[in-house]
């Protein structure tokens, strides 16, 4: 199954599509060397639910995948409590990096990410999963990239250590297609 995830994924990335027009996620051409795994990584699970208890954060998490152009969709049903998994990627706790996407905001209320640059190192992150096991990250670092410099090659490194990418809008709002002008990206591991 991860053979199949990144395969999918590099062919994905490999036409340099990007992860979302509503994240607006440019992602450049890469590859990926050898597949690693790590002794730590869980089997595969679609994940249902995230809860960042710093925060306050509990939604329900639906399977996204990519819309028409290629890019990855957001989630179309309430984006104020709902965040939408990458299903052609990891699952959480799977070794590699598996993605979890999430509004800032919609017209007019907060969306379920809407916090996440408030996000700290070292508190936790639970990925409740269909076989009943809750995934536990600790978040490494929160930062800010413009959407024309995605770090494709932080999230997508050739490791094969389970970890965790939150990704939403942030920075100013500039309208039209592009949206917000930033990413925030929360990077954390499996504990």
């Amino acid at each position: 199954m991860p053979l199949i995830a990144t395969l999918t994924l590099l062919g994905v990335f490999a036409t340099a599509v990007g992860l979302g027009q509503v994240l607006g996620i440019p992602l450049p051409a890469f590859s990926f060397g050898g597949l690693l795994t790590d002794e730590s990584a869980m089997k595969p699970s679609q994940p249902t639910r995230i809860t960042i208890p710093s925060l306050v954060v509990r939604a329900d998490v639906v399977e996204v995948g990519n819309m028409e152009d290629g890019s990855i969709a957001a989630p179309t049903e309430d984006p104020i409590g709902t965040a939408g998994w990458y299903g052609l990627g990891p699952t959480p706790g799977e070794g590699g990096t598996a993605i979890i996407v999430g509004h800032v905001d919609t017209a007019d209320k907060p969306a379920v990410f809407h916090q996440l640059r408030e996000l700290k190192p070292g508190k936790l992150i639970e990925v409740r999963r269909k076989d009943r096991r809750v995934a536990t990250f600790t978040v490494e670092s929160v930062e800010s990239f413009p959407k024309t410099a995605f770090p494709t090659d932080r999230i997508f490194a050739d490791t094969g250590t389970p970890r965790l990418a939150l990704i939403t809008c942030g920075g100013a709002w500039i309208g039209g297609e592009m949206g917000y002008a930033d990413n925030v990206i929360v990077f954390a591991r499996l504990v």
